[in-house]
């Protein structure tokens, strides 16, 4: 609200200054400074390049993103997103001003006759054409009529002056992208230029693991001399035990009990005749409608289904059920249950097929079908006739010669219930036998019809009871989470035995992140996350969190801070680095000066052949992805036999048998506007990631979410 208010302010200033010669232009923002930020209120969420981003405003705009993305997305992901968002405009901000981009009134309509906002039909006019001048006459109604609707045209405004900007900076920094023609025919060779070799591999494999001794100074070493590889954030781990909400078999047993219960009359006694009064159960209720709403969670469905739309577990037992009889109680899903075939309905659902031949004023008859009605009519009994031959195939007709959507289906419509279809074609749907085939007229047109396949269809009451937990069991599960947290508390390190003393499962969470919300098996958490990374909190430190359905007892186990990564923490990322080179200097010295014959000899492998290798597809045959070998072959001459090469799966040498050289072409400008345009699409994300990774970015955001 804090960039609408500057916005607001300085519009009627703007106004008298530019508004003849701008034809009263009556979008208010337009023509405004580039102010981003708005006022800076209180406390900073973050601050870029030195510029403070005030959390009073940043809530406002979270605020609003809630609002119009609704219940669809978490807390933090709108957080994130107003995040991202205003990360984008300082940062491209920056260069806005820089290179002096502005807006003006006729860049604003050109960028809305290319975007969405033309096909608006309240700025369209009656050719459906976008008309700038009843863009603006509209947006000038709003303002007047309708507040509501204006307040967010004037977000929605702020959004077009960005993306016209960006969309003015990106295509600055495109027009200097290109290709030459000598970098087209690169690529072109690099793709199509093919090398025969002979090559013989000693894998790294062939080392064990166990014989390459790496010590932690060394790990640390690497680690030292590969800084920026091996950065981390702050993170946490954690572990926690989870006390679920969920039934116990005494629950389990009360509810199924409870809906027996439900099957027989009851007698109760009535104080108001002084009398005893007997209940109809469910088996000899007369109104089930009223029993279901007063005995079961769900009401009485009065549709009548076929056996494929019953419950799968029980669908063969409910389906064979006469008529009043009960099948009872069961359980399904999270529920027990009773059910009571009500009706059945033999054959009330039909499977048939049809060709549809439409004509010219038919309802919904596709533009393309010129056909007049008469010729529709001979057509349809054409087909009629040819349907009933022996041996024809229905479906091929079909799909050959109807005008309906279910032509590509063979003019299949499954299955339907009586009323579904139009009269006519209902009446013959149901009034004959499978396999009969006849012609119907309705609206749509002629209709060839097979009757395919019919069911019997039954209306079955069930009553239900949802398996919940009782509040005894409830009480007990808050018992022993307090009594687990209490034991945890007073000894930290007893966390896992005092959990595996009670069958309590751990379940570990490694490296979350500040801004992390969901944790696996708990879901969105972001009150631990919270509680995790905070200055108060040390590894150790255990803690009971009431959650949905339960309670989780959490211990902090671990903290990482940002920097370059502990020897301990990049072990298992350095060590096989490390490993990887040692094999590779061993192997290099154990077969330097030996031919491909003897090192295939003296290693137990065999010299392979691999063919039509280029330089864009380096992959070799029983090696796989090996760049750095089809890079040094491509250098190579014909005959010519490398040295030792360290590869990614082992250590090679190779001889060149043959190289292909790619036909020359007349014009490699294929080529190079392919790079071009590959280069022009990267633009976007590659210069602003650019921006983005020199920024100065300083995020407070977990410090009030």
């Amino acid at each position: 609200m804090a960039v609408l208010e500057n916005i607001r302010k300085r519009t009627t200033v703007l106004i008298l200054i530019i508004g003849l010669a701008l034809f009263a232009f009556v979008i208010s923002g337009v023509f405004t400074s580039s102010n981003f930020g708005g006022e800076k209120v209180g406390s900073s969420v973050a601050e870029i390049n030195g510029e403070e981003i005030s959390i009073d405003e940043f809530r406002q705009e979270v605020e609003t993103a809630a609002r119009r993305v609704g219940p669809n997305a978490s807390s933090m992901q709108v957080v994130n997103q107003v995040w991202e968002s205003k990360i984008r405009k300082a940062i491209l901000g920056e260069q806005f001003e820089d290179l002096g981009i502005g807006i003006e009134q006729d860049q604003i309509v050109d960028f809305l006759r290319t975007t969405g906002y033309a096909q608006n039909p309240e700025f369209q006019n009656e050719n459906g054409q976008f008309d700038p001048n009843i863009f603006r006459q509209t947006v000038a109604d709003w303002k007047v009529n309708s507040p509501a609707q204006y307040e967010a045209w004037l977000q929605t405004e702020n959004e077009i002056v960005q993306l016209a900007k960006e969309q003015t900076y990106f295509n600055l920094v495109k027009a200097g992208v290109g290709a030459t023609l000598k970098e087209g025919e690169l690529d072109y060779r690099l793709a199509n230029d093919k090398m025969d070799i002979k090559y013989v591999r000693v894998p790294y494999s062939s080392i064990p693991d166990s014989t390459i001794t790496v010590t932690k100074s060394e790990i640390a070493d690497y680690v030292n001399d590969h800084k920026e590889e091996y950065k981390q954030e702050p993170a946490r781990d954690l572990q926690y035990v989870f006390f679920s909400e969920k039934p116990s078999e005494a629950d389990d047993l009360a509810v199924k009990e409870a809906i027996t219960k439900l099957l027989d009359d009851t007698v109760e006694y009535n104080s108001q005749t002084d009398r005893n009064d007997t209940i109809l159960g469910f088996r000899n209720t007369k109104d089930m409608v009223a029993f279901l709403d007063r005995n079961s969670d769900t009401k009485f469905d009065t549709i009548f289904k076929a056996k494929k739309d019953l419950p799968s577990t029980v669908a063969d037992t409910l389906f064979s059920l006469g008529v009043g009889e009960i099948y009872g109680p069961y359980k399904d899903g999270g529920s027990y249950k009773i059910s009571k075939m009500m009706a059945r309905k033999p054959n009330g659902s039909v499977k048939a097929s049809h060709i549809l031949l439409a004509y010219t004023g038919a309802t919904r008859a596709n533009p393309d079908v010129t056909r007049t009605k008469e010729e529709a009519e001979e057509k349809a009994k054409e087909l009629l006739r040819e349907a009933k031959k022996s041996g024809v195939v229905f479906s091929e007709l079909a799909r050959d010669n109807s005008d309906g959507p279910s032509a590509p289906n063979g003019g299949d419509l499954g299955y339907f219930q009586e009323g579904v279809m139009v009269p006519k074609f209902n009446d013959f749907a149901f009034s004959n036998k499978v396999g009969a085939i006849g012609l119907v007229e309705t609206d749509f047109g002629f209709h060839v019809i097979k009757i395919d396949d019919k069911q019997d269809i039954v209306q079955i009451a069930t009553a239900s009871r949802e398996i919940e937990a009782s509040e005894e069991t409830i009480n007990t599960l808050f018992t022993n989470a307090t009594t687990f947290e209490m034991e945890t508390v007073e000894d930290e390190s007893a966390f896992s035995e005092v959990a595996n003393k009670n069958e309590y499962v751990v379940r570990p969470v490694n490296k979350i992140k500040a801004l992390d919300e969901n944790l696996p098996g708990l879901s969105n958490q972001r009150n631990i996350v919270q509680w995790a990374f905070s200055d108060d909190t040390k590894v150790g430190d255990v803690k009971r969190f009431s959650i949905n359905n339960g309670y989780a007892v959490v211990q902090l186990t671990g903290t990482y801070e940002e920097g370059v990564m502990s020897t301990e923490d990049a072990s298992v990322l350095v060590l096989p680095i490390i490993r990887k080179e040692r094999k590779a200097a061993q192997i290099i010295a154990a077969n330097k000066g030996k031919d491909m014959a003897t090192i295939a000899s003296d290693n137990g492998t065999a010299i392979s052949n691999a063919s039509a290798l280029t330089v864009k597809s380096p992959t070799i045959p029983g090696a796989g992805s090996e760049p750095v070998v089809v890079g040094t072959a491509y250098g190579m001459e014909e005959g010519a036999v490398s040295g030792l090469i360290q590869g990614n799966t082992g250590v090679f040498k190779i001889e060149i048998v043959k190289k292909t050289d790619a036909p020359k072409l007349d014009n490699y400008s294929v080529y190079a506007n392919s790079l071009k345009t590959g280069a022009t699409g990267r633009v976007n994300t590659a210069v602003y990631n650019a921006l983005r990774e020199a920024a100065n970015v300083e995020d407070k955001r977990a410090t009030f979410y």
